[in-house]
């Protein structure tokens, strides 16, 4: 089916059945599709942990308020977004970039030394937040691929950042949590499931200059 035709079918599912698992074969689609999301300078500062801890799954229900999500979908993830994003991080790229593109490293450092000064005038909280704009980047991505694929799926805020990041020791290990990822299918007595979509018409999105 179409993109718009999935996206129509989609929603801001609430109640997941906690009985319908998704397919390893999907879940590894998915993700793979995720991982070739746009990103700036293609430098992907962010990570999605796949949380399977039970104990920390009730912890981080209560730090999201009990959001029913948490308890419900098939697979919850915290989507992190590095906090030490420095010349190494973008080192790090540059190294990639020229095993993949099978040329010496020393003919990308013109690129290097761009990114490098573009971040350097960034502080530490604006690093953050263009992490996170990267990190929404690929939710969008990953929740287009899940509507395609008939999955549904819950970005959500709504949560105690500073307890999910201590829930998953995430400051020792240079992240900081920036949003909640639950995917699964659907539960029939998910009332959210009938309501009407509201969006704005496309004359109130979309102008010409």
């Amino acid at each position: 089916m179409s993109l718009v035709t999935s996206f129509e079918w989609r929603y801001a599912t609430k109640k997941y059945n906690t009985s319908k698992k998704i397919d390893p074969a999907v879940l590894e689609d998915l993700t793979e599709t995720v991982r070739l999301a746009p990103s700036s300078f293609g430098l992907q500062p962010y990570k999605f942990l796949l949380i399977e801890d039970k104990s920390k799954l009730k912890e981080i229900s209560r730090a999201a308020h009990g959001q029913p999500q948490i308890t419900t979908g098939a697979h919850v993830m915290v989507l992190a977004v590095e906090t030490n994003i420095d010349e190494k991080t973008v080192a790090s790229y540059i190294d990639k970039a020229a095993t993949a593109r099978q040329t010496e490293r020393k003919n990308l450092e013109p690129r290097e030394q761009f990114v490098n000064t573009v971040l350097s005038k960034l502080d530490y909280n604006q690093r953050i937040i263009w992490a996170e704009k990267q990190a929404f980047l690929a939710v969008g991505v990953f929740v287009s691929a899940a509507a395609e694929a008939g999955i549904d799926a819950s970005p959500m805020e709504g949560f105690d950042n500073a307890a999910v990041d201590a829930i998953l020791g995430l400051k020792e290990k240079n992240l900081t949590s920036a949003l909640l990822f639950v995917i699964g299918y659907r539960s029939e007595e998910d009332e959210f499931a009938a309501i009407p979509k509201v969006r704005k018409p496309k004359e109130e999105i979309f102008k010409t200059i």
